[in-house]
């Protein structure tokens, strides 16, 4: 019954999925779920029925051909995730950490000039200063280009935004753009996400800003020709100076840049598009998202992104299928000598997305497994600019074996530390979700095998978010999970969020992200009660009053 109870919440969560048209039954199940979390005496010995979550998650297409026996040993336990989405084998040579927002900045530049066939940006919001306005010049000077040229290309730039944080102000990201829609209707297409959920009065009567708090467009990807940028950084001068974010390169992987192209187009084609008059309309035949049933609307814009993730998964199983098992397999030798000269894959690279408005919870389930299956011995290094962890993964944290650190933003380097009215609260408020936790890691014992620390530099904020996994005996990871989600409720339940998980067997690659992890953590310090005492972390007691009604919106 103890490991029963240990496993509760993922169980209960699970059993959700199953009950579509039951928001009563399902609401009540969430209801005990929570409780169980709540109450329940976590065990430290990991429960037998947790190896279960695999099973007990939504039914999704099986893999029908055999397992593959010629893939490395090392990585073949993470190859379940290919069942939920396409799988991506590329050489690790093709891939690159970046460290620094300049790094980011300046290789986004540059690769907007010499792109001639396609310019991907997804992004929250795209900011209004000088740093911005300069990559709006990289796009049009690329854009005259391609009409100059002798040959002129067929470039498209195509850039998804959030409808609310995309409008707010005056000067706004609409603004920024369209001297380019303008200027470029057959070229450029700007996309901007409107949540179905909100709608109606709530619509009318939440004001600017706070009405960001109900669902967001905050997927983060940047592509130019067949080159992606991963990363949790938006488009904004912070971001590009002194915000500390993560960023990965994926360098002429055509597969994976037409995955996310056809992603972004699927997301654009749910969302409102802007005018040249600064209007926004509907795609035809799609049902409007804040106007139009929303039912049917979340039910077209599961179909259009599922669409996606399905074909690219079949044609990458097939590519696999045709790689890996044809009876007309070419040896290394044959295939150069045919001219085929792309190294064979030592990495791979798994897109996990969530939309939970549109019911679409892959990241979700992946993350909740790879946590779950993480045995005794393996380390665990997870990081986010907001600590608000869900209660699923608060249980998986503190009722598994393996061994956590967990970095997150001290309030001096939080994104909203002295920000203006109700928003300079919420450094505090999440103060008081980070001592909640340690004193439940505590109550728990489990100090030796959680620990928490903060990162601190004078000047920066930090919004790195994403986690990388050592297997048992290892010093370097073998995997890591990087983009836009933050582990918290609003990722999980409200935005539209993307990551990958790379895969790597390639020491080299596994020093690069091993290096990462560290230049994060050696900026840290272990927190510990003392923490908690000191004057600036002393959290007033309406912020304490008001952080539980409101966790789940931040």
């Amino acid at each position: 019954m103890a490991a029963a109870a240990a496993a509760g919440p993922v169980f209960w969560r699970r059993l959700l999925g199953l009950l579509p048209g039951r928001p009563g039954l399902a609401a009540l199940l969430g209801r005990l779920s929570d409780r169980l979390g709540r109450n329940r005496d976590r065990r430290r010995r990991r429960s037998p029925w947790l190896l279960l979550a695999p099973l007990l998650s939504p039914a999704v297409p099986q893999v029908t051909s055999p397992p593959c026996c010629l893939c490395p040993e090392g990585v073949h336990r993470f190859q379940w995730i290919r069942n939920l989405v396409p799988e991506f084998g590329v050489s690790s040579s093709h891939v690159s950490v970046l460290s620094s927002p300049t790094e980011f900045f300046e290789l986004m530049k540059g690769q907007i000039k010499a792109a001639r066939r396609r310019v991907v940006m997804a992004s929250l919001y795209l900011g209004t200063g000088p740093l911005e306005q300069e990559l709006v010049d990289c796009l049009e000077s690329t854009l005259e280009k391609s009409l100059q040229a002798k040959f002129p290309s067929d470039l498209k730039v195509s850039i998804l935004l959030d409808f609310t944080r995309g409008s707010r102000g005056r000067k706004n990201s609409r603004t920024m753009l369209l001297p380019l829609l303008q200027r470029f209707p057959e070229q450029v297409r700007v996309s901007l996400f409107h949540t179905p959920n909100l709608r109606g009065l709530l619509r009318l009567l939440i004001p600017e800003r706070f009405n960001e708090t109900i669902g967001l467009q905050h997927i983060k990807v940047y592509l130019f020709d067949n080159s992606v940028i991963l990363s949790g950084a938006n488009l904004s001068d912070s971001y590009f100076t002194n915000r500390q974010d993560r960023y990965v390169f994926l360098q002429d992987c055509p597969e994976i840049a037409d995955f996310f192209t056809e992603l972004v187009d699927a997301v654009g084609d749910v969302s409102l598009q802007l005018q040249g008059d600064d209007t926004v309309q509907v795609v035809e035949g799609m049902v409007h998202p804040y106007r139009g049933d929303r039912a049917a609307y979340c039910k077209a814009a599961n179909k259009r992104v599922m669409d996606v993730i399905n074909s690219a998964r079949t044609r990458q199983q097939m590519l696999h299928t045709q790689t890996f098992h044809s009876d007309s397999l070419l040896t290394h030798e044959d295939a150069a000598a045919a001219g085929d000269r792309r190294p064979a894959p030592d990495t791979w690279i798994y897109p996990l997305i969530q939309m939970k408005p549109f019911e679409i919870q892959i990241d979700e389930i992946v993350t909740e497994t790879l946590l779950t299956e993480a045995e005794r011995g393996a380390k665990v290094y997870l990081t986010t600019g907001y600590f608000n962890l869900t209660q699923a993964y608060m249980d998986l944290v503190l009722g598994t074996r393996a061994e956590y650190q967990i970095l997150l933003a001290s309030p001096e380097v939080n994104g909203f530390f002295g920000a203006k009215g109700v928003a300079g609260a919420i450094p505090a408020a999440y103060v008081h979700i980070e001592q909640q936790f340690f004193s439940e890691v505590c109550s728990l014992g489990q100090q030796a095998r959680v620990q928490l620390q903060e990162y601190w530099r004078r000047g920066w904020t930090f919004h790195a978010k994403g986690l990388w996994l050592y297997l048992t005996g290892s010093s370097l990871p073998c995997l890591t999970l990087i983009g836009s989600p933050n582990f918290g409720y609003r990722s999980v339940h409200r935005d539209l969020e993307a990551q990958i998980a790379i895969v790597t067997e390639s020491r080299a690659l596994q020093q690069q992200l091993h290096q990462e992890q560290e230049q994060l953590y050696l900026r840290s310090g272990v927190v510990s009660s003392a923490t908690f005492e000191q004057p600036s972390r002393q959290v007033k007691l309406w912020v304490k009053m008001v952080t539980p009604l409101i966790k789940n919106f931040f």
